[in-house]
């Protein structure tokens, strides 16, 4: 089969097509011919960093990146019973580990899928993988949202952004979204309730008694956030578990509290995704799409930092 593969770190030229041997799944696993894969920004800085490539890959070489995937089920291991051969799934496969998803067919755990709902298309599916991950846990697991609390998403037209706007919205909740004012339109109508554009104005100025902060950018990001959330309100922070002393000391003076989170592939979350794609609560937006021969053009155009939704490479 066809596959993309990785050496070492570095710019995208790195990308290497190669043809090696197709997966052979164990009893708990399912072997996916692969569709559609979505890029996120650790598929990026693994490819571009050799200490997070060796974060998440050891010294294993060639590593194959990628984890969101969305395709048809061909063969079943011995133990599965969600899912038969023809089925249409989707997930993010094996994170935080070996995904292997830039390939034209992925050995998956049964457990990290969920059937794709009928309504959404391939590429739509690998799109609400990790991303509509990342937020869901974050504010369903980790944060507790609730009806009518406050809630901040800052990079809110991004992969894990558009997708939280829309989650918080489904709770009841109030959504404050910050993103540059040529993506106000497109974060309103995801359901937030209010647009900041951090490009001519202070969020930090405009808000106070937030319940919970979605982070995604950190340094100054999360310095200001500490001022805007109430007592025993929580800033999610997605970039680094590295939080700086003098943050972290003015959160605890205030009674915040500051979570870093990864997200992980689990069951329950993927199941809880494919629900809200189904009842239409969860509309992922697909910004571009790229064929798997460019695959590299695809990394370059997460690497701008401005991509509204998320980018998707069709096998």
């Amino acid at each position: 089969m066809k596959a993309v593969i990785l050496n070492e770190a570095g710019d995208v030229g790195n990308l290497q097509f190669a043809e090696i041997e197709k997966p052979v799944i164990g009893n708990d696993e399912v072997l996916v011919k692969v569709v559609s894969v979505s890029i996120n920004p650790v598929d990026v800085k693994s490819r571009a960093y050799e200490g997070v490539l060796n974060w998440i890959f050891e010294e294993k070489r060639p590593a194959i990146l990628g984890w969101d995937i969305s395709g048809e089920v061909v063969e079943t291991g011995n133990n599965v019973t969600d899912f038969k051969e023809g089925d249409e799934v989707f997930g993010m496969v094996n994170f935080f580990g070996r995904g292997n998803a830039y390939a034209e067919y992925v050995a998956a755990p049964a457990v990290h899928l969920a059937l794709k709902p009928r309504n959404i298309t391939h590429q739509q599916a690998a799109a609400a993988s990790m991303a509509a991950s990342t937020a869901y846990q974050a504010l369903v697991d980790v944060a507790k949202i609730k009806e009518g609390n406050k809630v901040l998403i800052h990079a809110a037209s991004g992969g894990v952004g558009h997708f939280a706007v829309q989650i918080a919205k489904n709770f009841g909740a109030y959504v404050i979204g910050v993103s540059s004012g040529k993506n106000r339109d497109f974060v309103l109508s995801l359901g937030a309730d209010e647009h900041i554009d951090y490009t001519t104005e202070n969020f930090h100025e405009k808000l106070q008694d937030v319940n919970i902060v979605i982070d995604t950018l950190q340094g100054k990001t999360l310095s200001d956030s500490v001022d805007v959330v109430k007592e025993n309100g929580i800033i999610i922070t997605l970039p680094t578990p590295e939080i700086p002393e003098d943050v972290a000391d003015r959160a605890g003076q205030k009674k915040v509290n500051i979570e870093f989170m990864m997200v992980q592939s689990k069951k329950e979350t993927i199941g809880a995704i494919a629900g809200l794609l189904e009842q239409k609560v969860l509309k992922p937006f697909v910004y571009k799409t790229f064929p798997f021969e460019d695959i590299a053009m695809a990394h370059l155009e997460v690497e701008t930092n401005r991509v509204a939704g998320k980018v998707i490479v069709n096998l």
